[in-house]
């Protein structure tokens, strides 16, 4: 049966691209081929997220084809109307590909800092197409609430390094976006010196 198994796969796409192929011709579907993609990484991503699922703790890294390609699977069958947010759905596979790896395990937190950016990239490529805005200052929010929350989230170290450059990230993206230009270095200084400040006293208090 093995020797006939890459035969039978192959017999079945082509079956599978001739119905669907004969269904867009006769006006039943449309996106014949945008559907055959779609079966295709579909399967082969639930494939790795059972794959993931059978032993969480070593086949982790299966996240990362798993939810990429179901992703893909779902860009691929997105009607005309919605082709803007394919970026979307294709970034946002990725980035739920780190977020699994860390919520599963704490300490790999260096896991929200790509899931963060990949949400983000995402997010403005789909503003980008449907909006045309500028979304410079988007993309910086979107980084500075990224490390806000490697600072915040739970985990088994101290990671409150991540407020600097998430506030200032942040003052970066509202400066771009809102025009608070005029702002940002007095609230900036006076954001960091508060929290350093506070980092002294929280030190004090502990010897």
């Amino acid at each position: 049966m093995r020797k006939y198994e890459p035969r039978l796969i192959i017999g079945i796409l082509l079956v599978l691209g001739g119905v669907l192929a004969l269904l867009d011709t006769m006006g039943v579907i449309s996106n014949a081929g945008g559907i055959f993609w779609a079966v295709i990484w579909g399967a082969v991503g639930l494939f790795f997220l059972y794959v993931l699922l059978s032993d969480r703790a070593h086949n982790w890294w299966a996240a990362f084809p798993g939810f990429t390609l179901l992703g893909m699977a779902l860009a691929s069958v997105l009607p005309n109307s919605l082709e803007a947010f394919d970026g979307l759905f294709f970034f946002a596979g990725i980035s739920l590909a780190f977020w699994w790896v860390y919520f599963t395990d704490r300490s790999r937190w260096w896991a929200i800092i790509p899931a963060g950016v990949l949400l983000t990239l995402g997010i403005v490529s789909s503003l980008d197409n449907i909006s045309g805005i500028e979304t410079g200052g988007l993309f910086f929010l979107g980084l500075g609430l990224t490390f806000i929350l490697v600072a915040i989230l739970p985990s088994v170290d101290n990671r409150s390094w991540a407020l600097i450059p998430g506030i200032v990230l942040l003052l970066i993206g509202g400066t771009s976006s809102f025009g608070f230009a005029s702002y940002v270095w007095p609230a900036a200084l006076i954001l960091v010196g508060g929290y350093l400040v506070l980092r002294f006293f929280r030190n004090q208090s502990s010897v």
